[in-house]
């Protein structure tokens, strides 16, 4: 654990029943009338979209305009396109609904329009530029996963370049993290149970790299402790209200943790996977995470140890020898990986996923070790360890 920490998160919280209702309050005290909606087709088709729309209208404040066509792996260009649209519109603020690749965008957008740009690449080194302009941004998750909503991470795909681009800011932060009940229940299980694994990933990661903090450490810990036991009645019934909000709030929970401590081996490769082999990052996470730990387990150990208590509860932890405590930690999550793809088909392997080549495990390595997550991994790792890693988890 590092001796000097920081540890911010300046996004205000609404959460519950009736949240999106709030947006219109929270865009008038932030100075914005002229709201730029942002989300994919997915989310239109289904109705979310409408739901949303039709909160705005009920406070009064409907939005500017309503772009609906952010893909699942957004990239440069559409930061761009949307930021030149959110110029033409006369907007003055933005609100993204959606999954990571969404408020991804959004926050890609408000770094060109705060720096006054029109080119996302401009932007590059964002944690060491002035805040710019201020851009009121409201987040609505749509997935129980990224945690994007409280973080300082935007990634973007650079598809010349085949990799995903990592930009690090506090001025990324939203203003406002809105988690409602009904943005989630349209989630299909499949997708329910890959976010919500990749959000227990965030927490676990944020638990045991280099930089964790002890205040890190609780959002981590209580985000795994909701996660475990909420997701797969989510997955079970996605109409359970209170299972969805317990899991949006364990993804922000575990997205706080990350952002203020950060990630490890599984995300450098996962996000190597994504841009080499086009992996949808959940399943990359899902994959990935015991295979790491096991990488990991000599450093870790006590640290697994000690994480028994909150994903497995306090029966199982007294009832484990202390020494034997981090492998069942491991154990504990192959079980919920495994009932997870019972229910949903969720691939464990990476030939599963129909994605990926084992000749692509070079460039997948490569690109991994280029990937800022592994610097605070703890354990050090080099091009054939992840290569090694890679043969393991391939069936």
């Amino acid at each position: 654990m590092s001796a000097y920490y920081e540890f911010k998160l300046p996004t205000k919280i609404l959460s519950g029943d009736g949240a999106l209702e709030h947006i219109p309050h929270e865009l008038e005290g932030l100075g914005a009338s002229r709201p730029l909606l942002l989300s994919d087709q997915g989310l239109e088709q289904v109705g979310t979209v409408k739901i949303v729309q039709e909160a705005l209208h009920q406070g009064g404040m409907d939005p500017a305009e309503t772009f609906c066509r952010i893909p699942p792996d957004s990239s440069i260009e559409v930061v761009n396109q949307v930021a030149a649209l959110f110029r033409g519109k006369g907007c003055d603020s933005l609100i993204a609904l959606g999954g990571g690749s969404v408020i991804d965008t959004a926050k890609g957008v408000g770094m060109v329009l705060a720096q006054a740009g029109s080119d996302l690449l401009d932007a590059a080194g964002c944690e060491v530029l002035p805040r710019g302009a201020h851009v009121p941004f409201v987040a609505i998750p749509t997935t129980a996963g990224t945690g994007s909503e409280a973080t300082l991470v935007a990634v973007v795909a650079d598809p010349a370049n085949r990799v995903k681009m990592e930009f690090l800011s506090y001025h990324l932060l939203p203003d406002a993290a809105v988690l409602d009940p009904r943005m989630t229940e349209t989630l299909p299980p499949r997708i329910t149970a890959a976010t919500g694994f990749d959000a227990l990933v965030h927490a676990i990661e944020a638990a045991t790299c280099l930089q964790r903090n002890p205040v890190s450490d609780a959002f981590a810990e209580k985000a795994m402790a909701q996660i475990v036991r909420a997701l797969p009645r989510a997955v079970q019934n996605g109409k359970d209200r209170k299972a969805r909000m317990v899991m949006a709030n364990g993804s922000l929970l575990a997205g706080a943790a990350f952002s203020n401590s950060m990630v490890g081996l599984v995300h450098a490769i996962g996000h190597a996977l994504g841009g080499v082999c086009h992996v949808a990052h959940g399943e990359a996470m899902t994959i990935l995470l015991p295979a790491v730990m096991q990488y990991n387990l000599e450093k870790c150990k006590e640290r697994y140890g000690e994480l028994l208590l909150p994903l497995a509860g306090p029966e199982v932890y007294a009832a484990t020898p202390a020494e034997l405590r981090a492998q069942k930690t491991i154990d504990t999550l192959v079980a919920l990986r495994q009932q997870l793809a019972d229910l949903t088909g969720l691939p464990t392997t990476l030939s599963q996923t129909g994605r990926v080549k084992p000749e692509q495990f070079d460039e997948v390595a490569s690109t991994a070790l280029n990937d800022g997550a592994i610097i605070v991994n703890p354990a050090e790792a080099n091009h054939e360890e992840i290569v090694g890693i890679l043969r393991e988890v391939w069936a």
